[in-house]
């Protein structure tokens, strides 16, 4: 095991250890995209099942979505030599894409809600009560970001999710494994990748112009990224504007509140020594 593989397997049995992600016996499936952040999450697990670290019905779910120029017989070879089930399904969800989002505007959003679509319905018609996905340090930090800038909300990706439906459970071991390690590992490993011709058509995608400004700040201060991720669990709900997590109205009467306890205490003094 080199010690990128180290490394990872550390940071994915403390991600699920710190947020619960995983009891024994649960039926989990991974989803593979054919990227380098999926197959370094497929080899990891495995390997953590295969060696007693956790017992779990694993499968894992390739979605084919049509796109040209797709080839998994790379993938499907992986997963055969490596004794990993697997399961995959064609959807045409990549002429639903073109149909409905206009020339030189990003097909990410539709893309991603239709896969997702398809994720869950698989894991609800198979009894599977965890969904495992292959996000990074880095695409938490990128998606708190871009949540701030283009939608004004702050939020990201969570470690552990339950859907809105409450049918699902989805789960991110690698929350703290950073993409350059995980790049290393997919090389060290010669993953078979499958590129998306889909997305990888256009120029200029909003993540990417957040990717980079996120390396330009890190160029400066290299402790930036840590920072940025830090900051989603050391929340100060005073310090930020929605009344909901803070109600700001009550802290008038909860001031008058304290300087009538502060006048009982300075009276009740004056009958000590």
């Amino acid at each position: 095991m080199t010690q990128t593989e180290k490394k990872l397997h550390f940071y994915i049995t403390k991600a699920v250890a710190d947020y619960k992600m995983l009891q024994k016996g649960d039926k989990v499936m991974i989803c593979l995209s054919g990227g380098k952040d999926s197959f370094t999450l497929v080899k990891v697990m495995h390997d953590l099942v295969a060696n007693g670290t956790y017992e779990l019905d694993l499968i894992v779910y390739t979605l084919d979505q049509t796109q040209p120029g797709w080839d998994d017989s790379g993938l499907r070879q992986y997963l055969e030599d490596h004794n990993i089930t697997y399961i995959i399904e064609k959807r045409d969800t990549y002429s639903v894409v073109i149909d409905k989002v206009p020339e030189n505007k990003t097909y990410c959003s539709l893309c991603s809600r239709l896969r997702r679509g398809n994720i869950y319905r698989f894991a609800r018609d198979n009894h599977i009560n965890k969904i495992m996905l292959g996000h990074h340090r880095d695409d938490v930090i990128e998606s708190a970001l871009m949540s701030m800038f283009y939608q004004g909300k702050i939020k990201s990706m969570p470690a552990k999710l339950l859907t809105e439906d409450k049918q699902n459970v989805v789960i991110r071991p690698m929350v703290y494994c950073q993409e350059r390690d995980i790049a290393r590992f997919a090389k060290e490993q010669a993953f078979p990748i499958i590129p998306c011709n889909l997305c990888g058509t256009q120029e200029n995608l909003k993540r990417q112009q957040v990717k980079n400004l996120i390396h330009e700040l890190a160029q400066q201060n290299p402790i930036i990224p840590q920072n940025i991720f830090a900051s989603l669990s050391n929340v100060v709900p005073s310090h930020l504007y929605d009344q909901n997590l803070f109600d700001t109205r009550e802290c008038d009467q909860e001031r008058i509140y304290a300087d009538s306890n502060c006048l009982i205490t300075n009276e009740s003094s004056e009958h000590l020594f």
